[in-house]
């Protein structure tokens, strides 16, 4: 028996939004045709140019025609999720043993998936807490881990878990303050105490610039991975779904207790309301069985396997963070320590990609920047491409390997 995927999550926002695009698309040309649509300075050439062909074509026999290709692509929509939702494809890719556990929290050694990586230099890598980190080991040929261990190095990477009534307790203190130090000193005990690089994915890596300044003796190097800092770069003040709809969030959070995973996902939607419709109709043109579409299937699991953030650190990071950009600011603070990047004294490597939509290059930017001589890498790809897309390899995995090998 076929067993359906819940996703895409939320699966009714995104059947609501390629409906919408349907309707707005049929009935907004008339107006767009008349000249009644008003153009952002981005859009304004492309769309006076738009604008005059159609005041050249047919009104009766455009509609008709246009009606009937957005049907067809409505149906491409819909066919590709249900390709989704009924693939085979199943994650069997098991995780290497923790050196460490705290509740649901391992430290997994993932030195212990290749020979050269057993007896390599310790590397502690930290996740987002949004996402589950897994995208750094998505399948045995797109997994970041096992790239370094096969060069030599250590990963022991931070597996945030599922939180539980505990964690979902827990502030954004106890995650560096307790947990990151922690999971610190256990890198640091296995690099016979001596001093370990340590890299952060997305907010992984604003966690990991608090850590080191928290603990600049225990950190040899800094690896930042689009690492968000300043808030309100690139968005031109705090984004409407924090300032506009705060109300809601803070309804939810209290109801719930956290940031349920179908909230932060319609947080993600909003980012790019288009990105589903468009990528589901290009899914339904693979192969089912293609490694193209294998490997689509399992990067959209990821994206919609997502755990509820604490109702404390969803605040802290919608209100205070977004909200008033308080590490850009010079107002965020970890256990009673003002988190000031220009403190650290350490090799720092600061990776903004140039497509990120996610965290916009100028807020990833902005860390980078705070730091005495840090390096910059700027690969051409999105967010999670850097990480798992056809040329992660060349654009980011082999030049952070030589970088710390170097360091």
């Amino acid at each position: 028996m076929t067993v359906m995927r819940n996703g895409p999550r939320p699966l009714p926002l995104h059947l609501a939004a390629a409906a919408t695009i349907s309707t707005s698309s049929a009935a907004a040309w008339p107006m767009l045709r008349n000249g009644w649509t008003p153009w952002s300075d981005d859009l304004a050439e492309p769309g006076n140019a738009l604008q005059r062909n159609l005041a050249s074509v047919n009104p009766e026999a455009f509609s008709a025609i246009l009606i009937d290709e957005l049907a067809a692509r409505n149906d491409k929509f819909l066919t590709g999720i249900e390709m989704y939702r009924s693939h085979p494809y199943k994650r069997t890719l098991t995780p290497p043993p923790p050196l460490w556990e705290s509740g649901p929290v391992q430290l997994q050694d993932f030195g212990a998936t290749h020979p050269d990586g057993e007896n390599g230099k310790p590397v502690l890598v930290i996740p987002s807490l949004v996402n589950r980190g897994y995208i750094m080991d998505l399948t045995v040929n797109r997994s970041f881990l096992r790239f370094l261990a096969s060069k030599g190095l250590r990963p022991l990477f931070v597996d945030w878990g599922t939180p539980g009534k505990a964690e979902l307790a827990q502030t954004l203190d106890d995650c560096v303050s307790r947990t990151l130090r922690d999971a610190l000193a256990v890198a640091v005990e296995t690099n016979s105490g001596g001093p370990v690089p340590l890299i952060g994915y997305c907010m992984g890596g604003t966690l990991a610039t608090a850590l080191a300044v928290l603990e600049p003796e225990d950190c040899e190097a800094l690896v930042l991975l689009a690492s968000p800092w300043d808030f309100h770069a690139g968005t031109n003040g705090p984004p409407a779904a924090v300032t506009m709809g705060r109300t809601v969030l803070e309804r939810i959070i209290s109801a719930s207790g956290c940031l349920p995973v179908d909230a932060l996902q319609s947080m993600f939607f909003s980012l790019d309301p288009m990105l589903g419709w468009n990528k589901f109709r290009a899914f339904a043109d693979l192969n089912s069985g293609s490694a193209k579409a294998e490997l689509f299937v399992a990067l959209e699991d990821w994206l919609n396997d997502g755990v509820p953030l604490a109702a404390d650190i969803a605040r802290s990071c919608l209100f205070d963070w977004y909200g008033k950009n308080s590490p850009a600011n010079g107002a965020w603070r970890v256990a009673g320590t003002l988190i000031d990047p220009a403190r650290l004294d350490l090799p720092t490597l600061g990776v903004v990609p140039t497509s990120d939509r996610i965290v916009p290059p100028a807020s990833a930017a902005a860390l980078v920047d705070r730091i005495a001589n840090a390096q910059t890498l700027t690969p051409a790809a999105g967010h999670i491409g850097m990480m798992v897309g056809g040329q992660a390899r060349a654009r980011l995995w082999k030049p952070l390997a030589a970088w710390l090998s170097a360091v």
